[in-house]
């Protein structure tokens, strides 16, 4: 039976993946490997020596056309079964490894012809280790045919961006609910402690008028159980003015300058501890209260109780005059506590109520 194949010893004309002359440029269109565009290997294949020593036939020109297509990631048979290429040993072993190439390693099985794989093994096998995969597609997504990788890429890049952006919503809106509700506190604290500043102000108000009014109230009643001296004069001297005038060098009580007989009358209740001369004091009378103060009356004109005497509140006990060390009628009280100590007879008297 005659063959149209060519004679082992007949050459092959050369072959170019660029042309058949220098300077050509031969345009390949894209090239779908499937069961009915691949020829089944059969028989016995001739090779011809061409320039450069590689061993090419159709077969080899076909596994180039795959790895330039494949190198360019122009391969779009993802959708359809996969096509199984072998070689003659004496092809497959000087050709390099086919898997190292971009895009041909997911054409190309490596696995050995004693571990048969089904046809959907096959197809998973190739959608993970896909371009496809590696930009982020998942499995799922790959397999329902989405093939653009620029598309997927982005489509990713564009999901991320929003969870990003939601993200970063949800984190100010965040914020913006803390601040306002520390806000809101502190306003309600603000509130809160100028109300209690308020009524702190508005209790210690009270209190002062309660105060007050408690105190006038006891000098009211203090009042009606003590009475001034004398009914009218004039005040000259005050208590520890300095001056010559003293043998003390100050003046030790508070003068009530009045007409010579004028009525002194006793301040408050007590008992008479002495009548009679004191001296540079004149004619004086000292009177002892219930609490152990002195009220001493000096440069007295007359003498109207004697010691030992109990007298009451505005009783007479003598008259205005000016005996003893004196420029002229008035009555020189002084005021000693207990132990002694003489003391500023206008707070004494105003302690008491009255306002000299």
């Amino acid at each position: 039976m005659a063959s149209n194949e060519p004679a082992l010893d007949t050459p092959l004309p050369p072959v170019s993946l660029y042309g058949d002359a220098p300077g050509e440029t031969e345009t390949w269109e894209e090239w779908d490997p499937t069961e009915e565009s691949v020829r089944p290997v059969r028989g016995r294949h001739r090779v011809a020596k061409q320039r450069g020593g590689l061993a090419r036939s159709s077969t080899v020109l076909g596994v180039g056309v795959i790895a330039a297509v494949g190198a360019g990631g122009m391969a779009t048979a993802q959708t359809k079964p996969p096509v199984s290429i072998s070689l003659p040993d004496s092809i497959s072993s000087s050709l390099p490894d086919l898997g190292s190439l971009p895009g041909v390693g997911e054409l190309v099985s490596h696995d050995s012809p004693d571990t048969p794989k089904t046809a959907a093994a096959r197809a998973d096998q190739k959608i993970a280790g896909s371009p496809l995969t590696m930009t982020g597609l998942s499995t799922s997504e790959a397999e329902q045919g989405a093939t653009d990788a620029g598309e997927a890429l982005r489509a990713r890049i564009l999901q991320q961006a929003e969870q990003q952006k939601a993200g970063a919503v949800a984190e100010a809106k965040a914020a913006a609910q803390k601040a306002a509700a520390e806000k809101a506190a502190a306003e309600a604290k603000a509130k809160q402690d100028a109300a209690a500043a308020k009524a702190a102000a508005e209790k210690k108000a009270a209190e002062e008028a309660a105060a007050k009014k408690a105190e006038e109230e006891r000098l009211a009643k203090l009042a009606a159980s003590y009475s001034l001296p004398v009914g009218s004069y004039t005040i000259t001297s005050t208590f520890g003015e300095a001056g010559s005038m003293w043998s003390s060098g100050h003046h030790t009580g508070l003068d009530f300058a009045a007409p010579t007989g004028t009525p002194l009358k006793a301040i408050h209740s007590g008992t008479v501890k002495s009548a009679g001369w004191a001296g540079a004091y004149g004619y004086r009378t000292v009177i002892t209260l219930d609490d152990g103060s002195e009220l001493w009356y000096c440069h007295q004109s007359s003498l109207a109780v004697s010691e030992g005497q109990k007298v009451s509140t505005g009783d007479v006990i003598g008259r205005v005059g000016a005996t003893g060390n004196v420029t002229g009628p008035h009555l020189h009280l002084e005021v000693h506590t207990p132990s002694g100590t003489g003391i500023d007879p206008m707070a004494w008297l105003q302690s008491k109520g009255l306002n000299p």
